[in-house]
């Protein structure tokens, strides 16, 4: 049958979902793209915000109005924290985070009028990772290989530990194994990500620290980059880095949660380090490698925040100098304690900070951006838009180039100038594909 995919959220719902086009299309299922007319519809939805609910119903909407007679079979996290919402809108098929693949066996077993199916779990009470095949189909540079799932910190405004339940990690033979895979298959980057990438080990035997997965995954797949999912900064050690830096194929890129620049905003949001920890991390990672790109996320309008802390946010960003930065207004999101704090921010407020904390993000990208000019850089490139090939040098930030037959090639770029939120330049005259 004719299947349409709309995904949600994170690279973990991303990578759910290149799982299941794989094995959609194993099965002999055709893909089609979502605003148009399918037999079946699939929605992989997120919760992290109140926002992030709305627009998955929206999306379920959609759906059931654009093919009334189709299935529409919903999975993910808002399925799995709000299921009786979900059920609600008229949905065939409601399932969660787990058991992709019965997902789709259900999906199959299904008909238009066959009534509805809800089989969601308890996630805390789950135990065993969920090994899901990694990759994506044709045509696409980067992979993706998730190593973990789950996540016990309990943030006060995350619901997240309730909708994928307990740290469970893929074991490193696995890892490896995939990552050899996904090298002999001819991607040239892999990401490894997970919903919480600093626990990966924590539950196996010994309790192996990240470091050891991405040393192995490097040395299963030399000739591919491997690039890091989000970490929590107190992963980042004098060990880590002299160890990381030793990694020819570890892109120097590191995406370090903060969420907030202020210590005592950090402490009403349950994180569990402060300021000079996170800083402390920053710096250990430009000593060991080569102008790194250090990028973060940043929650602005937490119940309580006044305007002096959100000044010592604002204040703590321009001092770790991020090369890009991620900013959303605080979002009450029901079930959290952060939903029932006092002294909630008022939207406009929250949009203002946003405003400014995004302005100072925008001079802190440019400078970055600037401090490239005249440089070259090892570029992997992806697409071909508007006469100009689009890709991404190891630290992460785009580049654009001319050229032709540039698809999953390595080329050195010399840097002549910026590109709206990238940078712009030529093929150095080497001719020939490059490494890493």
């Amino acid at each position: 049958m004719r299947v349409a995919i709309y995904t949600l959220g994170c690279k973990v719902n991303q990578y759910e979902t290149q799982a299941m086009e794989t094995e959609l299309t194993r099965r002999g299922h055709t893909l089609v793209p979502f605003d148009g007319t399918a037999e079946a519809y699939i929605v992989n939805t997120c919760t992290v915000t109140a926002v992030s609910d709305k627009k998955s119903r929206q999306m379920i909407r959609q759906a059931r109005k654009r093919s009334p007679h189709a299935i529409v079979a919903v999975c993910g996290c808002y399925a799995q924290t709000d299921p009786a919402a979900v059920e609600g809108l008229g949905v065939d098929l409601v399932m969660g985070t787990a058991h992709r693949m019965e997902f789709l066996d259900r999906l199959e077993a299904l008909s238009p009028d066959g009534g509805q199916v809800v089989e969601v779990d308890d996630a805390l009470r789950r135990r065993d990772y969920e090994h899901l095949p990694a990759g994506g189909l044709e045509g696409r540079t980067r992979a993706m290989l998730k190593v973990e799932d789950g996540c016990v910190n309990f943030c006060t405004y995350c619901i997240i530990p309730y909708a994928r339940g307990p740290i469970r990690s893929l074991p490193l033979e696995e890892a490896t194994a995939e990552a050899a895979r996904l090298a002999g298959e001819g991607y040239r980057e892999i990401v490894l990500t997970g919903i919480e990438l600093s626990s990966w080990g924590r539950d196996l035997p010994d309790k192996p620290h990240p470091i050891q997965l991405i040393e192995a995954v490097c040395a299963a797949a030399p000739g591919c980059r491997v690039r890091l999912g989000s970490l929590e900064p107190r992963t980042i050690t004098e060990d880590f880095c002299r160890r990381g830096a030793a990694l020819p194929n570890l892109c120097p890129h590191f995406h370090l949660s903060m969420q907030s620049g202020c210590d005592s905003v950090l402490k009403r949001m349950n994180r569990k380090y402060d300021t000079a920890r996170y800083y402390e991390s920053v710096k250990l990672l430009r000593d060991h490698f080569d102008r790194p790109g250090i990028t973060t996320d940043l929650i602005v309008g937490f119940p309580g925040e006044t305007e002096e802390e959100f000044s010592q946010t604002l204040d703590f960003i321009q001092t770790c100098a991020f090369s890009a930065m991620h900013i959303f207004p605080y979002s009450r999101r029901t079930g959290t304690p952060a939903a029932a704090m006092p002294d909630q921010v008022p939207n406009a407020v929250k949009e203002e900070r946003a405003h400014r904390a995004g302005a100072v993000a925008r001079e802190m990208h440019r400078a970055w951006l600037e401090r490239w000019v005249g440089q070259t850089l090892p570029v992997l490139f992806e697409e071909e838009k508007d006469g100009l090939w689009r890709g991404h040098a190891p630290n992460y930030t785009e580049v654009f180039a001319p050229g032709a037959g540039l698809h999953n090639v390595v080329r050195e770029v010399t840097i002549t100038g910026l590109q709206g939120e990238g940078l712009l330049g030529v093929l150095s005259p080497s001719g020939g594909a490059v490494g890493l």
